[in-house]
């Protein structure tokens, strides 16, 4: 990138190319559509045998093609936007700085040099002093003609303006060819090896220039894009778009849209669904334990997005990061009147049993709502979007370990700024929102209702299997504690966790004995006697229990569950509170609340 190149460039032709680019992946959208909505539809239904397999595996091999195309010239679009954009800048500040030089009539050499005239005088002789050339320093180095750095003004008034233009000079060519090296190397990634056929690893590869995309374009995202704001300014911004700048954000950086809190849940979820695809595709090409868990857990969120669910399934966030990403609503939640928004808790990641069970709580508590008001509308959503604590041994006595706060503390302004989302978003403006934290996640949702202004939009908090939430009484929740609700079953022992001030016992015999999953640990960990630090009896682990008088909340009525001899230490007791089938009490008193009848469920002594 030199001065000619610079002063020659278009952007507006590259803007004209991403159009191109966008209007190709509109038409392999339209035709990979056609091919698995109609055409393969119909041959399903009109042909049988061999050759009608073989033609369905070429229409299924032509769709792929289709959709690799849609996404690949999608993201040449987002990044040849980016470019045009980037670009102007640098040439806007050389073009002006041409004219200056234009106008004081310097000479431009084509490295951007100066040359300036004779001018002032000489005080001795009276004569004119001399012209000169300089060269323009850019900041990242000192060129060996650069500006004058003995200290000493020169008398020729010409030399400061000229060293001034070449130092604009040489700063907006300096910054045009980084740009163009970024989004050089970032498209020139962008090539599909020869042959049709599109596989797993073509999809790999596809993940990857996700990723160079991005990377390449992230100043032009900062620049363009409210990521920085509110989610309330970034459905302003959303809302400022056109359809064809809104497809060309979705096409072009689907992995920022697709996880952007204020984006309108459909959208969301059209880009999370490639991000998915893509997302598997990386992770199928690496070997690691971590990323065979993941993949499982992405497979399977997969499968129920094509086998389709009730209510249905929206995508709201997907992610690799840490323990995995991943935020899904049955129902959508721009458009229901309920909102409930959970929050799972330890042992929690993106893996297949979040998939056969924390999900199926989720969607539990949608079927179960709908039961309870068939009159109407309810979304429920399951957020992973932190990193909830794991049973590792190697992190018990680090950060990471279910003994300490920093993973709810992490995780709950992600959460709050996920809520403020849910309230831009929504196309009434105003449904009723319940915030549900389960274990270590009330300590989450604990954390963000303690936040300045609670948690954005909440009506209601539940609090389920929860081993305290940071708080001393629901009235610092921020909702009133008449709208905190907690369901602790009597053999739930996280329930009972003791209080850190019972000393070394609370570590040996509540907590780690929970973590280990051993009845008798747990059992000896469970205490309902008071203490020297603790006379009440009602403190926990993270704070005054959830389910007590002294705390102040609503206690409804959940069955108590096997106890943990009962079960060999599986603690059941800990996990159905969501569940219908066993669980039907608590199901159904947590979907009272979450559809604004909390006036109906059935209560239970505090403790």
């Amino acid at each position: 990138m030199d001065l000619k190149t610079l002063k020659s460039i278009k952007p507006s032709e590259y803007a004209e190319a991403a159009d191109g680019y966008r209007a190709v992946s509109d038409m392999a959208d339209a035709a990979r559509d056609r091919i698995d909505k109609q055409i393969t539809a119909d041959m399903h239904k009109a042909n049988e045998g061999e050759a009608a397999d073989a033609a369905l595996k070429q229409l299924r091999k032509l769709s792929e093609n289709f959709h690799y195309s849609q996404v690949e010239c999608g993201l040449v679009s987002g990044a040849l936007n980016g470019f045009s954009s980037e670009i102007a800048a640098p040439k806007r500040r050389l073009i002006e700085a041409l004219a200056d030089a234009d106008a004081f009539a310097y000479a431009v050499d084509k490295d951007g040099g100066i040359t300036y005239p004779a001018g002032g005088e000489n005080e001795l002789t009276g004569d004119k002093i001399p012209g000169g050339t300089v060269t323009g320093n850019n900041g990242r180095y000192t060129p060996g003609l650069g500006p004058d750095t003995s200290g000493l003004r020169s008398p020729n008034p010409h030399r400061a303006k000229a060293q001034d233009i070449a130092d604009r000079i040489a700063h907006a060519l300096q910054e045009a060819r980084e740009i163009d090296e970024r989004y050089s190397e970032a498209l020139g990634k962008l090539k599909a090896a020869p042959g049709l056929e599109v596989n797993a690893k073509t999809w790999a590869n596809v993940a990857a220039d996700a990723d160079a995309i991005g990377s390449a374009a992230r100043e032009y995202l900062l620049d363009q894009m409210p990521l920085d704001k509110s989610p309330a300014d970034r459905k302003k911004w959303w809302d400022s778009l056109s359809d064809e700048e809104r497809d060309e954000y979705k096409r072009g950086f689907p992995e920022v849209i697709g996880n952007l809190d204020g984006i309108p849940a459909v959208v969301r979820d059209e880009a999370n669904r490639e991000n998915l695809q893509i997302l598997i595709a990386k992770l199928e090409g690496q070997h690691g334990d971590d990323s065979q868990t993941k993949l499982d857990g992405l497979k399977g969120i997969q499968e129920k997005l094509l086998t389709g669910s009730q209510p249905p399934m929206y995508l709201l966030g997907i992610g690799d990061e840490g323990n995995g990403r991943a935020i899904v609503a049955y129902g959508n939640p721009d458009t229901s009147k309920n909102v409930s928004a959970y929050v799972p808790g330890l042992t929690t990641a993106l893996n297949g049993d979040f998939v056969s069970s924390t999900m199926k709580r989720a969607q539990d508590t949608a079927l179960t709502a709908r039961d309870v008001d068939p009159h109407s509308s309810t979304s429920s959503i399951v957020w992973l979007g932190y990193d909830a604590p794991q049973l590792n041994w190697s992190d018990m006595h680090t950060s990471r370990s279910v003994m300490f706060r920093d993973d709810a503390e992490a995780g709950a302004p992600a959460y709050d700024e996920f809520m403020a989302g849910i309230s831009a978003t929504h196309e009434n403006g105003d449904p009723h929102v319940t915030a549900i934290g389960h274990s270590y996640g009330s300590l989450t949702v604990g954390l963000a209702a303690q936040e300045k202004g609670g948690i954005p939009g909440a009506d209601d908090i539940i609090l389920v299997g929860s081993p305290g939430t940071g708080a001393d009484s629901a009235d610092q929740l921020n909702v009133g504690k008449g709208h905190v609700f907690v369901g602790a079953a009597n053999h739930d022992v996280v329930t009972m966790l003791p209080a850190k001030g019972q000393g070394a016992g609370a570590l040996t015999g509540g907590a780690l004995g929970f973590i280990a999953g051993g009845p008798a640990g747990a059992l000896l960990g469970a205490t309902t006697g008071g203490s020297a630090t603790d006379p009440g009896g009602d403190d926990l682990w993270f704070g005054k229990d959830p389910a007590s008088k002294a705390f102040g909340a609503t206690r409804f009525e959940v069955r108590d569950g096997p106890t943990v001899l009962e079960d060999h230490g599986k603690m059941k007791a800990h996990s159905n509170y969501f569940t219908p089938t066993k669980d039907l009490i608590s199901a159904d008193n947590i979907a009272r609340i979450v559809v604004g009848k909390s006036d109906e469920i059935t209560l239970e002594q505090p403790r």
